[in-house]
């Protein structure tokens, strides 16, 4: 019997593809817009997190991190994922289910802040972890579509490789840039939903395989209707913050400005010599014990917010000149939309770094600066430091004064560092807040919260001072000399090189100032 040759029916793996092949240009699309997807989900899951966890280093190293297991868990399993299953099936849901979540991920956090906080660091990690991972499994899955020869493989996986380094980039520079002074948080991230699920149908539409987005499509549609009725909402979101105005019940022009969750400034836009925080009445009271009653000023402001001392100073001191560093100019437009700020007064405000603006100042050209800026709880570190205070005494004339809002709890050692650090620099130094916070009572009733520091080369009236705080009903006292020393202990000046405030700080579980 003589044996036929032929060719034998192609089998299910070897026979034609129902699919259409992968171009490079398609492979390129795909995997630069799923590497910058991955990065537009990590700058603005720290916009979400900001009101409730604050802006503080370790938050974005708990998002870097979180971010960054996500790309290499997703590189894993996608590249092995890909060896065993069809990778041109695997591209549809990848980017769907990622598309998905992300248009949910405004609701589902803010909810879970106002609901059940104690499981917010658990659903904020899932919410960056699992688009994230999806996403990244896109560049292995494509890359294997791609690799039709060993010849090429260098060069396929190099190209792919750069090209979602260069989508990250893009990500990157692309929503710190542009989406974010532009559009909401939740625009952005039902915006980017969007696109994915339109990214999943297409990939469908080539491989003619999973038909899921439809019912995805309506996944984001109801994570747009859910994010418009969660909680956390904000009056105007800024490229730094979550901005909303509460009216004071009590007083009908009173208004708090609220950022991230946290009462920055309380602003009386028909009486700017009301002042309600105990913080301000008490920089209030030093800077009238130190200069003359009724003389203008040439002050500069670190930091604005509701301009609240800037107000009282063009009040109370007519003619007072005060520039105020403020770097988020959402805010300053908040303070001329909605808190009554005009163009008179004295005030200029420039939306600029603090640390920038002082080195733009002439030397001896402020008889006052005022320190007022925060990230959440934590002052930026880089205006704490020996060369930034020494760039602050640079542009005080010789009788210049600083005067510095601090926020800190616990043991109070950024407190103290910064203190030391005062002390480094400036000839006279003293700390006012309530007795028990400032080593001038009982050490079991000390609480934490704000403290007013003041430093100047000249000799401080410290009397007239005391006399200023009692007669505003502060409660609270200047500790000087011996007793600050004392209190201040060991602790290290601040410097450019070695400034860990964000460690240093102990932040309250309180989120309201006093």
């Amino acid at each position: 019997m003589s044996r036929v040759t032929g060719s034998s029916p192609p089998s299910a793996a070897e026979g034609p593809s129902r699919t259409r092949d992968l171009g490079s240009r398609a492979a390129a699309v795909l995997v630069f817009g799923s590497s910058a997807a991955v990065l537009v989900v990590e700058i603005v899951a720290l916009r979400l997190l900001a009101p409730y966890l604050g802006l503080t280093l370790e938050t974005s190293t708990l998002v870097i991190g979180i971010a960054l297991t996500a790309i290499a868990l997703g590189s894993w399993l996608g590249g092995r994922i890909a060896d065993q299953l069809d990778p041109r099936r695997l591209i549809g849901p990848a980017l769907g289910v990622s598309g998905a979540v992300v248009a949910l991920t405004p609701a589902v956090l803010r909810s879970t802040a106002e609901w059940a906080p104690a499981l917010l660091l658990l659903i904020a990690s899932l919410t960056i972890l699992v688009p994230g991972a999806l996403l990244s499994a896109v560049t292995p899955i494509v890359t294997k579509l791609r690799l039709t020869s060993l010849a090429e493989t260098g060069t396929v996986v190099g190209r792919l490789s750069g090209v979602g380094t260069v989508g990250a980039i893009a990500g990157t520079v692309l929503t710190g840039f542009v989406l974010v002074s532009r559009l909401p948080v939740s625009g952005i991230l039902l915006g980017l939903g969007t696109l994915l699920v339109v990214g999943s149908a297409l990939a469908e539409w080539r491989t003619r395989g999973w038909s899921g987005a439809p019912a995805l499509a309506l996944v984001v549609l109801a994570g747009g209707l859910a994010t418009a009725v969660a909680p956390g909402g904000c009056d105007a979101e800024t490229k730094y913050h979550c901005a909303r105005i509460v009216a004071d019940p009590q007083r009908d022009s009173g208004r708090t400005l609220v950022l991230d969750g946290l009462r920055h400034s309380y602003v009386d836009t028909d009486d700017p010599t009301f002042l309600k925080f105990t913080y301000v009445r008490a920089i209030a009271s030093v800077v009238d014990a130190a200069f003359p009653e009724g003389e203008p000023l040439a002050a500069h402001h670190l930091g604005g917010g509701g301009l609240t001392f800037p107000r009282y100073l063009a009040a109370t001191r007519p003619g007072t000149r005060s520039l105020v560093s403020e770097i988020d100019g959402g805010i300053v437009r908040i303070n001329r939309d909605r808190l009554g700020l005009g163009e008179e007064g004295g005030i200029e405000v420039r939306a600029e770094d603090g640390r920038l603006g002082l080195r733009r100042l002439d030397a001896g050209s402020r008889d006052l600066v005022v320190g007022d800026a925060f990230g959440g709880v934590s002052v930026p570190w880089h205006l704490t430091t020996v060369e930034a205070l020494t760039d602050i005494r640079r542009v005080l004339t010789e009788d210049g004064l600083y005067v510095a809002n601090l926020i800190d709890h616990g043991e109070l050692a950024f407190a103290r560092a910064e203190v030391a650090t005062l002390g480094a620099v400036f000839e006279h130094v003293a700390l006012v807040g309530d007795p028990a916070d400032i080593g001038l009572g009982p050490a079991y009733a000390s609480e934490g919260g704000n403290m007013v520091a003041i430093a100047s080369d000249r000799p401080l009236d410290l009397r007239a001072a005391q006399e200023a705080l009692d007669a505003r009903r502060t409660g609270w006292k200047i500790a000087t000399g011996d007793d600050l020393a004392s209190w201040t202990g060991g602790a290290r000046p601040l410097t450019d090189d070695h400034a860990p405030v964000d460690q240093l700080l102990q932040p309250s579980g309180s989120r309201t100032g006093r």
